[in-house]
């Protein structure tokens, strides 16, 4: 079964070689109790060490059922351990920190044996070594026979079919001494047991054969078996399957070896992980900043959005001209020269507007093939239709609000309707009245509903009241809820130097009183009424506007809403803000209106005075067949007041083309100062799929950029005279905010990181002190047939869960830092949520702390890999 042949065994000294073995020939039967007897330094454990595959010989040959080991690689010999043979030491070599169990256990774990099984097999093997009452103590708790029970059972979890012990009774007293030697005599009857001693005795009483050693030779064999055939060398022995200790084995031998230095352990876990906590609070505070400039960003960009209106002109081009100089006349210091600034300034004006074809880029963007929906919160279209707005139900009579007429009253010219949706941020009008953004998600994370509801059809509004529920004596004159003549005279007071006498008490109003407003709403064209042939302005008729408004549409205010809770909205305190579908409801009133359909049909004459648009080219002769041509064109009534003047000028004695010529002649050179086009914005006519301009609400910075990008695309596939021309109000106003905070966080970042680096690297040096703390561990593991990747393995795993305890660590005590962080930025600052790590961060950072020390681990895991087994079991 087992044979050396030759074996020689040499190490070298200095300049010197110490032959441990010489020329050893040994042939052992399949089941003996084998003594090896001799005095120290004779080779004892030398040779048992070679025979169990801990160390190499240096000539000869170790045959194992009959065939060579020459060819053996370190996972053949990994293998041989772990199936073949079991070893019992001197000075027991349990591992401290595992418990019984656990160390018996072991063996089986390389050998890829289930939990169930090898916990049967463990408890099994000690209840036959009489330990079945001991299996969770720890081998500090237990005496010395025990201990070496614990370590016969472990070398013989395996069933191995050689069981090698080196002096296995040297540190113990003579009773347990004597009970090992039963135990190793019991089991002996069905393996092979080689064991070295010193003791004489022993041997004699329980040994069947005692072979003694002197000076690395055998100088005697008891009982020799008898010559065999030689084994053929080039035969190799039947393959085992090769052991492999798991991760979670290694995982448990590194957490238990941790724990058994708990202070240490929480030492080093916490001088890793600040690091991980300085980057974390930096990630924190860069993350948390930049979610806030993600909110205001997407706010802002709801108040300026990129514009296109069907009518620009390109400012910046305008303004970048530089003024001329009149290089070509020589300049003196006695004269002053005139620059050309307005000439260059007027011709940049004309060459620089732009018509837009917002009308087909609208049908482009309802095709869904542009894109921009996916960039954009909102998209809103802009008409020129008025909304005029009135109330009829305050004290001082009816008041318009809307286009607002306050500076109209005070002398100061009237507010322009911007037709601008509602601003997140700030207004770009006077005006009262301002359209919601589409987005109701949007609008709803922006805004809290103090009463009422949100607007729910295009009759409904809501009034926009700050923060503190606050809005101004503006918005309270323009609505008509102060009496805006007493504004009116307190300037016309403060124009003649008289004390100006304004209330500037606090007025307060109810939820309710608020709820009841109800406005009216006009159209342009509700304010002709036609009068025989024409058109008339009926808006300073008081009694047609009383009436007229009466038989109105209702416009209801059904709520009250504020900027919400770490909102960074800062709409105007007090404004009112209707739904789109508003203008699109005016818009097609206005074009189904009676005075609308009549100038359509009649697109050559003004309504309004019946008379035609553009004169007719006049003739120096008429005849009276063209008269009486023309005249059978007019109404009858008409026709006879014609030929009445005909008549007079005959008894006048004028001839007929005479009167034909000059009858001809006056009236086609009567006609309107009016435009058709001019007639139709009068009336507030608009057409819903071409408006006056498009606002595109960019999502972010981001999406800004792309939306710019898709609308280039557009363009190269249009003319460059049909090419679109936008106007970003925003720009770059506060994009590169993100770029410095970034920078900042960066710099910041790479600082503490070298904290972070400077600790993995005083986690290697731990891992290397915890090598050799272990060294003697080492050795047992590779005596049971550990790899040297195992052992690596089971450093790495330490390593690991430092690192990965480091990470957690950190994390945790950057989120309760966050808090005391979190609330003295807001004290200072009214940032809400300044701070705040992101999960994904989080994740990384304990990620990056674990490849860390896992890096840093790698060369004292490659050091306890590469030990040699033979000593470091003799390490102390």
């Amino acid at each position: 079964m087992l044979e050396l042949k030759n074996i020689t065994k040499e190490y070298p000294n200095g300049d010197t070689v110490i032959r441990a073995l010489d020329h050893v020939s040994i042939c052992f039967r399949e089941n003996e109790f084998v003594s090896v007897l001799g005095p120290s330094g004779c080779g004892k454990t030398t040779l048992l060490n070679i025979i169990g595959g801990l160390d190499r010989y240096t000539e000869g040959d170790l045959c194992i059922n009959s065939i060579s080991t020459k060819k053996y690689r370190d996972r053949d010999w990994d293998s041989y351990r772990n199936h073949s043979v079991g070893f019992v030491f001197q000075s027991y070599n349990l591992i401290p920190h595992q418990s019984v169990l656990s160390n018996v256990e072991l063996a089986l774990t390389l050998s890829g044996v289930s939990k169930k099984e090898r916990r049967a097999r463990a408890i099994a093997i000690l209840e036959k070594v009489g330990l079945g009452d001991q299996l969770y103590k720890r081998p500090n708790q237990m005496s010395g026979g025990q201990m070496q029970r614990v370590a016969i059972a472990r070398a013989l979890i395996n069933d191995p079919a050689i069981l090698l012990a080196d002096e296995p009774t040297g540190a113990l007293d003579s009773e347990s001494s004597l009970q090992i030697m039963e135990l190793l005599k019991e089991v002996a009857k069905d393996r092979l047991v080689i064991m070295v001693t010193h003791n004489p005795e022993l041997a004699e009483a329980y040994s069947t054969r005692i072979i003694r050693l002197r000076d690395g030779r055998v100088t005697d064999d008891t009982m020799p078996p008898e010559e065999e055939a030689a084994p053929s060398p080039s035969k190799m022995p039947k393959k085992e399957k090769k052991p492999s200790m798991s991760f979670f084995t290694a995982l448990s031998l590194s957490f238990n070896n941790l724990m058994t230095k708990k202070a240490r352990t929480i030492l080093i876990a916490f001088a890793g992980s600040i690091g991980i906590i300085g980057i974390a609070l930096i990630l924190s505070m860069s993350n948390g900043i930049q979610q806030l400039i993600n909110r205001m960003e997407q706010e802002t960009l709801s108040s300026y959005p990129l514009t296109l209106e069907k009518s620009t002109i390109d400012f910046s081009s305008m303004m970048s001209q530089n003024s001329a100089s009149s290089e070509d006349i020589q300049k003196d210091d006695d004269h002053v020269y005139s620059v050309n600034v307005m000439s260059t300034m007027m011709d940049t004006m004309i060459q620089g507007s732009k018509t837009n074809n917002l009308a087909e880029f609208k049908r482009y963007i309802a095709s869904g093939e542009s894109g921009l929906e996916e960039l954009t919160s909102d998209i809103s279209y802009v008409y020129s239709t008025p909304l005029n707005v009135y109330r009829t139900d305050t004290d001082h009579g009816t008041l318009q609000v809307n286009p607002n007429q306050i500076f109209s009253e005070l002398g100061m010219g009237q507010v322009t309707q911007s037709g601008s949706d509602l601003s997140m941020g700030m207004q770009p009008s006077m005006d009262v009245w301002v359209q919601m953004i589409g987005n109701e998600e949007l609008l709803n994370s922006q805004y809290e509903l103090i009463a009422g509801h949100m607007p729910e059809s295009y009759n409904e509004v809501v009034l926009i009241v700050d923060e503190n529920n606050q809005v101004t004596d503006f918005t309270l004159y323009s609505l008509g809820l102060l009496d805006p003549d007493e504004l009116e005279q307190a300037i016309a007071d403060a124009s003649q130097g008289e004390e100006v006498e304004l209330d500037t008490s606090t007025h307060i109003f109810s939820n309710e009183e608020i709820l009841s407003i109800r406005f009216k709403l006009l159209t342009n064209t509700d304010l002709f009424a036609k009068e025989g042939d024409v058109w008339v302005d009926k808006s300073a008729n008081q009694a047609y506007m009383t009436s007229i408004l009466n038989a109105s549409e209702d416009i209801e205010v059904v709520g009250i809403i504020r900027p919400a809770e770490g909102s960074t909205t800062s709409t105007s305190n007090g404004v009112i803000g209707y739904r789109s579908d508003l203008m699109t409801h005016l818009i097609e009133k206005v074009n189904t209106s009676a005075i609308v359909q009549e100038q359509k049909a009649n697109p050559d004459t003004d309504v309004f005075t019946n008379l035609p648009f553009e004169a007719a080219e006049v003739a120096d002769r008429y005849s009276m067949a063209e008269l009486e041509t023309y005249a059978a064109t007019l109404p009858e009534p008409q026709q006879a007041e014609l030929f009445g003047y005909v008549e007079q000028m005959r008894m006048a004695g004028m001839s007929d083309d005479q009167i034909a010529t000059q009858l001809m002649t006056s009236i086609l050179t009567q006609t309107t100062d009016a435009t058709y086009g001019g007639n139709l914005r009068l009336m507030g006519v608009a057409d819903l799929d071409n408006p006056d301009a498009i606002n595109l609400y960019p999502i972010d910075f981001e999406a800004k950029d792309k939306i710019a990008e898709l609308i280039e695309d557009y363009n190269k596939t249009l003319p460059e005279e049909e090419q679109l021309v936008y106007t970003d109000y925003i720009g770059l106003m506060i994009s590169s905010i993100t770029v410095i905070i970034n920078a900042i966080s960066y710099i910041l970042i790479a600082f503490v990181a070298v904290s972070l680096v400077v600790s993995s690297i005083m986690i290697g040096i731990i891992t290397y002190i915890s090598v050799l703390e272990r060294t003697r561990e080492i050795g047992v593991l590779r005596s049971i047939g550990a790899s040297k990747r195992d052992i690596s393995r089971v450093f790495n795993a330490e390593t690991l869960t430092i690192g990965t305890a480091a990470g957690l660590l950190g994390i945790g005590v950057t989120i309760l830092l966050l808090f005391p962080i979190n609330a003295i930025i807001e004290n200072l600052t009214s940032l809400v949520g300044a701070a705040e790590l992101p999960p994904v961060g989080a994740i990384v950072l304990i990620g990056i702390s674990m490849l860390l020390t896992f890096i840093a681990g790698l060369i004292p895991a490659r050091i306890a890999a590469n030990k040699d087994p033979v000593v470091a079991l003799r390490t102390e």
